[in-house]
């Protein structure tokens, strides 16, 4: 099994016939030989991804050593319902995402946001994240997997295994979706800036 601080980086070698799958495929992917589900696993160094009762357990953040947390299920209808307020008794930093966890939602809007506060935090090698929803399954998952995609430079299929391996997942068929179109974007972005290199080095 590779190590926890492996990295999928393909920036540099993409290979030219990787297409991004369809839902289905990640969903396959996805299922294969996924690890058993508990409240809270470290998926990343320094990154934990969790559930409500691991969001709440002011005790396990202390004994995790959490400074940062980032709530992928903002507000008070059937989400978690902590907010910066929460935590005022511990030095903790924290960001809110309000998202439902249903396909029609559009949590794509929070891809590069989530991902630049997740970056930002893990510039700081002190810092240890916890990323979280009600159950670490849909919401939490699909945030963390855009960051890994969008600053690690993997692919949605590096992602999900790489994530799968330390946690079960599972973002529901709206998300993956929305993770699908932010591969395709990444790869074009990544196909364009490879062409503008080479072009510039035949100048």
């Amino acid at each position: 099994q590779s190590s926890l601080g492996e990295r999928c980086s393909k920036d540099s070698g993409l290979e030219d016939d990787y297409v991004t799958p369809g839902g289905y495929e990640l969903e396959k992917i996805l299922n294969r030989g996924s690890v058993v589900y508990t409240h809270v696993n470290e998926v990343w160094p320094k990154v934990y991804i969790g559930d409500e009762q691991t969001a709440k357990d002011k005790l396990l953040l202390r004994s995790l050593g959490i400074t940062h947390v980032l709530n992928a299920a903002e507000g008070t209808w059937n989400n978690v319902d902590t907010g910066s307020d929460y935590y005022n008794d511990m030095d903790i930093v924290y960001y809110g995402v309000e998202a439902e966890d249903i396909q029609t939602f559009d949590l794509s809007q929070y891809f590069f946001s989530a991902a630049k506060f997740i970056h930002e935090t893990l510039s700081n090698h002190q810092n240890k994240l916890l990323v979280h929803c009600v159950m670490g399954r849909s919401r939490s998952a699909t945030l963390f997997l855009a960051y890994l995609m969008i600053h690690e430079n993997m692919t949605v299929v590096d992602a999900i295994e790489h994530v799968k391996k330390r946690r079960r997942i599972i973002p529901n068929w709206g998300f993956l979706k929305q993770l699908r179109e932010l591969d395709q974007h990444l790869l074009e972005r990544r196909a364009s800036a490879e062409t503008l290199k080479s072009f510039k080095t035949l100048i």
